[in-house]
């Protein structure tokens, strides 16, 4: 059986599943402090865009999305998750071909038959393993073994690719009835705190109104092809979305000097 092991466990998130387990219920109590409440919301999400970072850093926003879809699609079966390469430079993008992805709170099991499938079906997707040793696809599936634990996944790590390329994968996906999509993306790194809030709320604009003439203004998001991508997809399929959570790193830690910034959004 082949394997697609975790990288990053123990520094992105941690290596042990009850410290993930605390993380998700300190995230969910956060939730409840603040009054948020999944089941007011009306939008019923196909695909949701969420951070990479740290869980210290960005595990509130990302979990935010990830229950919200949880509470009102509980049929998901399948969760393709998409990001960007950060090690490695990936011609197209690449599908992983395991059989499972291995996780502190057991292994999930990877859709080899639909990622071969979607491997034939479009040719700028291959497998390139190095390529499967990425943190913005990894720190997802934690969240989705916590939500979802009977879906399988399919990741998708993708490098010097055109957003409309990638949009005609999420397009035969949108559609699927127990299929999520996962966008993975941080938005701007290293600038001050004021900074970074000027550049995101070019990207969090144009996540918010679909609008990919905004995200050509200055959006530093790491997975910019990721959100393009998704946003020409859901503008094809008449779409809406929400904005769920911003917030920089410098809210955590109280340095604003250099932060990054985290946004989650639902599509659907």
């Amino acid at each position: 059986m082949s394997r697609r092991e975790n990288g990053v466990a123990g520094q992105f998130y941690p290596a042990v599943c009850s410290e993930i387990e605390q993380y998700i219920v300190r995230f969910n109590t956060l939730l409840q402090e603040n009054e948020f409440d999944p089941n007011t919301i009306t939008l019923v999400p196909k695909a949701i865009i969420v951070p990479h970072a740290g869980y210290l850093y960005s595990g509130f926003t990302a979990n935010i999305a990830f229950k919200t879809v949880a509470q009102k699609r509980s049929m998901v079966r399948r969760v393709v998750v998409i990001g960007p390469s950060h090690r490695v430079y990936v011609k197209g993008a690449s599908v992983a071909l395991y059989s499972q992805y291995t996780s502190p709170c057991g292994d999930l099991k990877i859709d080899l038959e639909g990622s071969n499938a979607l491997m034939e079906r479009f040719s700028f997707l291959r497998f390139q393993p190095d390529a499967h040793h990425e943190h913005s696809t990894e720190v997802q599936m934690p969240f989705v073994r916590h939500y979802f634990p009977e879906a399988e996944v399919v990741e998708v790590v993708y490098g010097d690719l055109e957003p409309h390329l990638l949009a005609t994968l999420i397009d035969e996906l949108l559609p699927e009835p127990k299929t999520l999509v996962v966008i993975s993306t941080d938005l701007s790194h290293f600038h001050t705190q004021q900074e970074a809030k000027r550049l995101d709320s070019r990207c969090i604009e144009g996540m918010a109104q679909l609008e990919l003439g905004l995200l050509e203004q200055g959006c530093e998001a790491c997975g910019i092809i990721g959100v393009k991508a998704v946003v020409i997809s859901a503008n094809q399929a008449g779409f809406k979305s929400l904005v769920l959570d911003y917030h920089t790193s410098g809210d955590i830690t109280g340095d604003k000097q250099s932060v990054v910034g985290y946004v989650s959004c639902l599509v659907g």
